[in-house]
């Protein structure tokens, strides 16, 4: 039950950020921090395709398929792309370089679902 319901959670922050955050730019800011990094000319699409991404991520998540390669490959992303935006964009992040603390707590969160909580992994 408990396993279950850290599964949606995780996928919902996937699929929020992913779909509404980047695909329907209900927060511009996203496609700044990617102007920033990776240039303006091509920052709409670039986060358009980000948030697809995150939105298959989110289905990768509820299908439980391959759960520890996708919970590493999280955990990877994660703390790649909170390292870049600590170091080139802290002034575009919501709580500025204290969203390293959040990107944490969720790496912990993936961590612990995945390799403490879980007792037997399917298609692991």
């Amino acid at each position: 039950m408990l396993e279950r319901l850290i599964t949606y959670v995780i996928a919902g922050v996937w699929f929020v950020n992913g779909l509404f955050c980047k695909v329907l730019n209900f927060v511009p800011r996203h496609e700044e921090i990617v102007g920033r990094i990776l240039g303006d000319v091509y920052s709409k699409p670039l986060t358009i395709a980000i948030g697809l991404s995150e939105i298959g991520m989110a289905i990768w998540i509820l299908t439980g398929y391959k759960s520890r390669l996708n919970a590493i490959l999280q955990i990877v992303i994660i703390a790649l792309m909170n390292f870049l935006e600590f170091i080139l964009v802290p002034d575009l992040l919501l709580w500025g370089r204290f969203n390293s603390l959040f990107a944490f707590l969720f790496i912990f969160l993936i961590y612990f679902k995945e390799f403490k909580l879980q007792s037997s992994p399917i298609n692991a």
